[in-house]
């Protein structure tokens, strides 16, 4: 076989496969260019899903007549002034976009520079070029694309339905938008308008909530952490949703590098680590984040769709992500999603399914007694009343009586516990409306918490067993447990082998209380099947530790007194990540009062 150089038509057809895959690809082209030329409004009308036509629109700066015939030619490109690839500040720079659309469509161009006094136009048929002509346009750019893939038939084969290139095209626009919030985007189509996202006023940061509660829903906008971190030359900004406001899968997670929507499985990880105690296995959270690095130290020159980059050193960039995002969760206190209230009312309302959004989650139980402590450290008497006992825990709730303003609860965020309902949740009054607590999941928060700190100060108190606790397992199991024992010590877990089928507990975390020691250690032991032999325990400490949190904890269907349920709403008040479980499940409802009075008509 001889060797020979491609017809440039080929080489153009070849590119294009490169660069325009689907009609959202040529969509995001286009709207890149848009973007680079100043516009301040792009609109972006489709026929067909994109595969008849596909017409932008642009009020940038335009190009001359010159400048429009070298916009189609190959590698022609007005945004590598010093033709260096590792300074680039524009979406586009490969200057492949125009001629390999032109090579596979009938595309044409009408652009007036701002300025002049003419616009004009050029058509690009299947690759071939044809003269330049004069016609009537204000100031901008308009390119259609008509018979998308016509001289690639092939291509339309590997496309999906008109709904689904549509949805595709929406996604596009959406992400690009995102990432400019004072530019204006509208999608139209045969039905009409599909989108409409108007230019935001004001701060940048205020922009982008307004344009992520446009994209992302206002839920987001409400539910919503404001991140803001820098360390060396990166700069991270944007919104980090609450854990209680999750979806099954992660496509509301959003990264921009310099303006540049990428997917990165770099966003993926960090924010995974940032989550991993707060949220169960199969939920994700919503973030948008932007990151502001310094050119050199990521190469966004990987691939000809531009929709990956590669950072000279990933290790500070997870790091700032992911300590952000905890910082910010850790500032949240107990705040939980309105998204919680917003279904529990959703729930009362006639023809609701039962259910929601969130997942489900059976918890293990017994439960421990660290209750009564916290009890006698947080539950302070009222003014001229004697102070409450903290009684055993069979005694039943203390009745309650007088107004929230002579309760105090005014200082207390999840006001002032009135009652116990079937033994599991605690219903307290707080100035404007009430709060229903899940002791068992809130509990477990609170002893997580708490033995986190333990662990990290080095200080897990530990509780010798009078009689030591053999626990018979599998052999497979007891191997593994013995095998990380130093480990289980660490965390106030003292164990040894007991012969071949068996182990031996001597001491336990001290804040564990009476527990089940039996079933905790036959948990610990499934966990450590699922945590496989290549992770550490500390490396793995939110599924260890939840564990012994669950067991540790005061169980449902535990009858607790008026001291103890105070007790554990003024922890929940004081520690970090109180608003949700450790699998992600809330701990706590709140109802307004107006939002109750409307159940109930009176409103």
């Amino acid at each position: 076989m001889t060797i020979r150089r491609l017809p440039e038509g080929t080489v153009n057809r070849i590119a294009a496969g490169e660069v325009v895959e689907r009609p959202a690809s040529a969509v995001k082209e286009l709207v890149e260019n848009a973007i680079d030329a100043d516009a301040h409004r792009i609109e972006v009308t489709i026929k067909n899903g994109g595969r008849t036509s596909i017409i932008v629109t642009d009020d940038g700066v335009g190009m001359t007549r010159d400048e429009l015939a070298l916009a189609v030619e190959r590698h022609a490109t007005s945004k590598l002034p010093d033709d260096d690839l590792l300074h680039i500040s524009s979406l586009g720079f490969r200057g492949e976009a125009l001629p390999s659309i032109g090579s596979v469509s009938r595309l044409t161009i009408e652009s007036r520079a701002r300025g002049a006094d003419e616009a004009w136009s050029i058509a690009v048929i299947g690759g071939e070029k044809e003269a330049i002509k004069p016609v009537s346009l204000t100031v901008g750019t308009r390119i259609e694309i008509d018979d998308l893939f016509f001289a690639t038939p092939a291509r339309l084969k590997f496309l999906k339905t008109e709904r689904t290139e549509l949805n595709h095209i929406l996604d596009v626009v959406r992400r690009l938008a995102m990432a400019n919030p004072m530019i204006g985007f509208s999608v139209f189509d045969e039905k009409g308008k599909r989108l409409r996202l108007d230019a935001a006023q004001g701060d940048l940061l205020d922009a982008r909530l307004a344009r992520l509660s446009d994209v992302m829903g206002r839920e987001f906008a409400e539910n919503a952490l404001r991140i803001d971190a820098e360390r060396e030359d990166i700069h991270l900004t944007g919104y980090a949703g609450l854990p209680t406001l999750n979806k099954a899968y992660a496509r509301s997670q959003y990264l921009f590098v310099n303006g540049r929507p990428v997917r990165d499985p770099l966003l993926t990880g960090a924010v995974r680590g940032a989550y991993q105690d707060l949220l169960a296995r199969n939920r994700h959270p919503m973030v948008a984040l932007y990151l502001e690095i310094p050119p050199l130290f990521v190469d966004v020159n990987v691939h000809p769709m531009k929709t990956e980059v590669r950072f000279r050193d990933a290790g500070p960039v997870r790091g700032l992500i992911v300590g952000a995002l905890k910082h910010a969760l850790a500032d949240a206190g107990h705040r939980a999603s309105t998204t919680v209230s917003a279904q529990t009312l959703g729930a009362f309302r006639p023809g609701t399914p039962p259910g929601g959004a969130m997942p489900s989650y059976r918890p293990s139980s017994p439960g421990g007694a660290m209750v009564q402590q916290a009890a006698a450290d947080y539950y302070a008497p009222l003014p001229g009343t004697e102070q409450p006992s903290a009684a055993s825990v069979e005694d039943p709730v203390v009745p309650f009586t007088g107004s929230a303003e002579q309760s105090g609860a005014e200082a207390f965020p999840l006001g002032v516990a009135r009652a116990q309902l079937h033994e599991t949740y605690i219903v307290a009054q707080t100035n404007e409306g009430i709060v229903i607590v899940d002791q068992h999941a809130a509990h477990e928060r609170l002893v997580y918490e708490k033995m986190k700190q333990a662990l990290e100060s080095g200080d897990v108190a530990r509780q010798g067993l009078l009689l030591p606790e053999v626990i018979e397992l599998e052999e497979v199991q007891c191997q593994r447990l013995v095998e990380r024992s130093a480990e289980f010590a660490e965390l106030g877990l003292v164990l040894e082998s007991f012969g071949p089928g068996a182990v031996v507990v001597r001491e336990v975390p001290a804040m564990l209380g009476k527990t089940d020691i039996v079933g905790l250690v036959k948990d610990l032991a499934d966990d450590l099947v699922e945590l496989g032999d290549g992770l550490s325990l500390k490396e793995r400490l939110e599924e260890v530790c939840g564990t012994m949190a669950c067991h540790g904890s005061v169980r449902s269907g535990r009858r607790l007194n008026q001291a103890e349920m105070d007790a554990i709403l003024r922890q929940m008040e004081q520690t970090p990540h109180s608003g949700q479980c450790n699998h992600g499940r809330p701990t706590y409802v709140e109802l307004n009062l107006a939002d109750i009075e409307r159940l109930f008509g009176r409103r």
